[in-house]
């Protein structure tokens, strides 16, 4: 009985899989949408004209580390590995395992690292290879959908992550994610981007050159 089930598992695995070669990423995308709409907060991919606008403040001559907070199919990864110095690291972090997946089996460049873990933990993780702060944070999670708590203790741990001088990069369909990132950044940039499905509410959290960092 257990050999019959260990079959249909892996006949199932193979069956994703397929589904996933021929919608590309779009298809895992969705998948992931519908394991954990929660956390995912879109059923499509953000538009480039998004990524464009969310990406354009960033000052890539001094950014060494960026951190992205729930890459999906690494919709922005690609985009930020372009502007990426040549001795940067974008390190993306996803509590869902098929997202991490993917983009290690589809991503291979060298700066890139994926990890299976939790935004709260970003100041563990970014030490973890050999970063003390990061330069920028972009999250496109759905802070008003989050579990209770989890959204202001990521915002707390990530404005201790971020270096003074840099910022926190978000872009939602509410105001969750920006109204948590004015608590803790010395200044806000509102901006709006219509030709978005759904259109999204973009933030850019700067932390004041001379601001230090909290304490946890």
């Amino acid at each position: 009985m257990a050999g019959y089930e260990l079959t249909g598992e892996r006949r199932l695995t193979r069956i994703k899989r397929k589904v996933q070669q021929f919608f590309g990423p779009w298809g895992v995308f969705f998948q992931g949408f519908l394991e954990h709409p929660v956390m995912v907060g879109s059923i499509i991919p953000s538009s480039r004209f998004t990524i464009r606008k969310m990406l354009a403040p960033v000052d890539w001559s001094r950014c060494k580390l960026f951190v992205e907070y729930g890459p999906g199919v690494g919709t922005f990864c690609r985009p930020v590995l372009d502007r990426l110095p040549r001795d940067g690291m974008l390190i993306v972090i996803d509590t869902n395992p098929l997202f991490i997946d993917y983009l290690k089996r589809t991503i291979g460049d060298s700066r890139f690292i994926a990890v299976h873990g939790s935004a709260e933990d970003v100041e563990e993780i970014i030490r973890a290879h050999g970063h003390e702060q990061a330069d920028y944070v972009l999250s496109g999670l759905p802070f008003s959908t989050l579990p209770d708590g989890v959204g202001p203790r990521i915002a707390a741990a990530t404005a201790r992550a971020v270096r003074p001088g840099g910022a926190f990069l978000t872009y939602q369909f509410s105001k969750s994610a920006r109204n948590l990132t004015a608590q803790h950044f010395d200044r806000v940039d509102d901006g709006f981007e219509l030709l978005n499905i759904l259109p999204c509410r973009l933030a850019w959290g700067w932390k004041a050159e001379g601001q230090k960092t909290e304490a946890a």
